[in-house]
């Protein structure tokens, strides 16, 4: 038999053990307590815990149907919510222990003689009790089983949606238009300024290296992140020539706070591709870091087309993606503002803002 259908049968094969179990469990008892034939208990209480069992299910079902159409949280568990199922339980104990008593009776040839009259209220009370307990704990164990369950699906889900979030992000820097086109600048300028297209590919190396260590590391030192935006930038200003200008300003002090990787990437890439190179004249982008306060603010501000220019989706993306990061990072005290520069050459400003410990740049 294949593993995949042996892995259909466990479920079944599981819940028959504890059927066989509990059931051998409530006769001996019974037969202990009574003083009867641990073989004629057997058939007794078989029936009432399968009847039990299936009352208790079908009603979990029902209750779980109905309260999904409430939007209630516990449903999307397959559980109605213990003020649903304690009621049902003890009902179900009822009904089942009598139905099958009747049922055993039918099965065994015996004579049906009203349980008022074969055993007092004591009897009955002790017979239900031994019922009730076993029921409870399997509805129990149904409840932790199926809650580990749940939360495992729910960690492989949210495990799989970080993987593919830390893939996008991937993609997003190692953005394809822009490796090939300076590969093909590098192509270029491999037959007609050898040195130059050394400097380039060095560029490039750094650049993607750091793209690719950015998947993996949680943090690293602010240099860290304007020398691979320096790289970016370089590479871009061979492709745009002297349509790009390029002003990185990082206080000495400020160096060794630990930022997250690539943070200021998509902004930067924004400000290439949706501020300046719609622009025939091109421009300027400044990449600076301040202290205020507690507060590390980093600013990408360029001279391109504006705020007033047509939205792209990369770009929305890119923003998203930093406010994500920031969010997760940092909950309210990481910020990402995006707003016109308020200067004559117009242009749009990105300002990150985020909480800092100072001890290392003191």
């Amino acid at each position: 038999m294949p593993p995949s259908a042996l892995s259909l049968f466990q479920p079944f094969w599981r819940r028959l053990w504890i059927y066989v179990v509990t059931t051998i469990g409530c006769a001996w008892v019974y037969s202990t307590i009574k003083q009867e034939s641990l073989a004629l208990d057997l058939v007794y209480a078989a029936c009432v815990v399968a009847i039990t069992q299936c009352l208790v299910s079908c009603g979990r079902y029902v209750l779980v149907s109905r309260r999904r159409g409430q939007s209630h949280d516990d449903a999307t568990l397959n559980w109605p919510g213990w003020r649903w199922m304690l009621p049902w339980v003890v009902v179900s104990v009822v009904l089942g222990y009598f139905a099958g008593i009747r049922i055993a009776d039918i099965l065994l040839g015996i004579r049906y003689i009203p349980i008022g009259v074969e055993h007092d209220a004591r009897t009955v009370m002790i017979s239900l009790t031994v019922a009730l307990v076993p029921a409870g704990f399997l509805t129990y164990v149904f409840y932790t089983r199926n809650r580990m369950a749940t939360i495992e699906l729910r960690a492989e889900a949210a495990q799989r949606t970080a993987a593919e979030s830390q893939l996008r992000l991937l993609e997003s820097q190692l953005e394809p238009h822009m490796l090939f086109n300076t590969l093909a600048n590098l192509r270029v300028l491999i037959a007609h300024d050898p040195q130059r297209a050394q400097g380039m590919l060095d560029h490039l190396i750094a650049f993607l290296r750091a793209t690719l260590a950015a998947s993996r590391a949680g943090s690293h030192p602010l240099s860290e992140e304007f020398a691979r935006i320096s790289d970016y930038l370089a590479l871009m200003q061979i492709r745009m020539g002297p349509r790009l200008k390029i002003q990185l300003d990082l206080p000495e002090l400020l160096s060794t706070l630990q930022v997250p990787p690539l943070l200021l990437q998509p902004l930067v890439e924004n400000a290439i591709r949706h501020g300046l190179e719609p622009k025939v004249s091109g421009g300027r982008v400044e990449v600076s870091a301040a202290r205020h306060g507690n507060h590390l603010v980093l600013s990408v501000r360029d001279t391109g087309v504006g705020l007033d220019a047509p939205a792209h989706h990369g770009a929305r993306f890119g923003l998203q993606q930093v406010r994500d990061r920031l969010s997760t990072l940092y909950g309210e005290g990481g910020t990402l503002d995006l707003r016109a520069a308020q200067t004559e050459n117009g242009g749009t400003l990105a300002v990150v803002t985020l909480p800092c410990s100072w001890s290392i740049a003191n």
